[in-house]
């Protein structure tokens, strides 16, 4: 091997370095996924509707987000990660200027739509299956940590955007998102300019193919089993999420104190996404998400029956720790058992599933609240989703047991 195909082989000190910028670009690009969740109570009262209607322009944001990460990853699939990152920057920082310039509530849905939630895609599945091109022994913790972005974002942007509603307003506060979504994108998108060996992406071609002869499912099966379980996943996940703040100004408690149990919640969650990076690669991708998938299930039952300030803290917390590792795993698993060459795509595919799931769970929630004037039914709601998600996974970890003893987090 040469000094230059060592410098640039997977797991090395440049796949390291990879990493941390892609996790620095996702947690920029991911913005979009929580200004909303912060604004929606001002958003309400400045546009005059009701809670459905301010979950809107979240819901456009998370359809949006969806098409770019099957869009973007295709693109990255083809053309190299560069392209993504780029075209993100660009549409993010053009998207929120326009948002804090909207004068009605479909101007500001439809920027969210547009180009606010295709610009994030290319910081969710794009750079995930550019990472897991990167990374052999340690795949699965890079996943985890390039997924991280986005709940990085969670940790960081509800404060700073809290901080900027009471400064200088919502309006103000969407144009200096854009801004910094724009200097910070466009600079590092050169740095991603290297792709990885024709090699390597055979050796993983052939890992892969083995893997799906074991697991007896064809590719089209597969994704369409992960599809399934990513968007009931993520229907249950979208409450707590997309609607704790404006549950707690409800309560009484104030939008702040929903602000700060949301980034308590994304803080831990991104504990939770590394911890399953290091059970994935020692257990499997499957089992690891059986496993999220059922203490997912037990935190939204607790959320049933307390609702102090306090015990929300708390249980928040709780939700953090159990699903935070989730959605990566999907990722995990495809990279195990579909071709590594349609790695953007696929992974775009049931990242966006995932996507829905949210963009429907965090509107039906609001609708649930709407018609009973209580999150309580629209937590119950979540409960039954997350148990239809946990009879999929169940049975594919049945399925996938042959390849949990092959140690599948090694393969190549």
């Amino acid at each position: 091997m040469t000094p230059d195909e060592r410098r640039y082989a997977p797991d090395s000190a440049y796949a390291w370095l990879r990493l941390a910028l892609s996790l620095v670009i996702g947690t920029v690009a991911c913005v979009g996924s929580w200004s909303v969740v912060v604004v929606l109570p001002a958003v309400q009262a400045e546009f005059g509707t009701l809670r459905a209607g301010a979950s809107l322009p979240y819901t456009c944001a998370m359809l949006g987000f969806g098409f770019g990460n099957i869009a973007l990853g295709r693109i990255a699939d083809r053309y190299g990660i560069v392209a993504p990152i780029f075209g993100g920057g660009i549409l993010l920082g053009s998207g929120y200027i326009l948002a804090g310039l909207s004068e009605t509530l479909w101007q500001f849905a439809l920027v969210h739509g547009l180009l606010i939630g295709i610009g994030g895609g290319a910081g969710f599945s794009p750079l995930i299956a550019d990472l897991s091109h990167w990374f052999r022994r340690h795949r699965g913790l890079a996943v985890v940590f390039g997924a991280s972005g986005s709940y990085l974002a969670g940790v960081i942007w509800p404060q700073v955007i809290s901080w900027g509603l009471q400064s200088h307003g919502w309006r103000a506060t969407h144009i200096g998102i854009g801004i910094v979504a724009l200097v910070v994108m466009l600079p590092l998108a050169l740095f991603f300019r290297k792709r990885p060996a024709a090699e390597t992406l055979v050796e993983a071609e052939l890992s892969s193919a083995g893997a799906r002869s074991d697991l007896g499912l064809t590719p089209n099966q597969l994704q369409a089993l992960l599809v399934v379980a990513g968007f009931c996943c993520c229907v249950a996940m979208a409450m707590p999420q997309v609607h704790i703040v404006a549950y707690c100004g409800d309560l009484g408690y104030g939008v702040a104190r929903g602000a700060e149990m949301l980034s308590l919640m994304l803080f831990l969650g991104i504990v939770s996404r590394i911890g399953s990076g290091f059970v994935a690669d020692r257990i499997g991708g499957t089992a690891t998400l059986a496993l999220g998938s059922l203490m997912q299930g037990v935190a939204l039952f607790l959320y049933l029956w307390f609702d102090g300030l306090s015990s929300l803290y708390i249980v928040s917390g709780i939700f953090g720790l159990f699903q935070g590792g989730i959605v990566p795993m999907y990722a995990v698993i495809i990279r195990d058992y579909l071709p590594p060459r349609e790695a953007g795509v696929r992974i775009g595919i049931v990242m966006s599933a995932t996507i829905l799931g949210m963009a429907f769970g965090g509107y039906v929630s609001g609708l649930i609240f709407d018609l009973f004037a209580s999150y309580r039914m629209a937590f119950l709601n979540g409960l039954l989703w997350n148990l239809f998600n946990l009879s999929i996974v169940c049975w594919l970890m049945v399925k996938a047991r042959p390849k949990l003893r092959a140690a599948p987090g090694a393969a190549s």
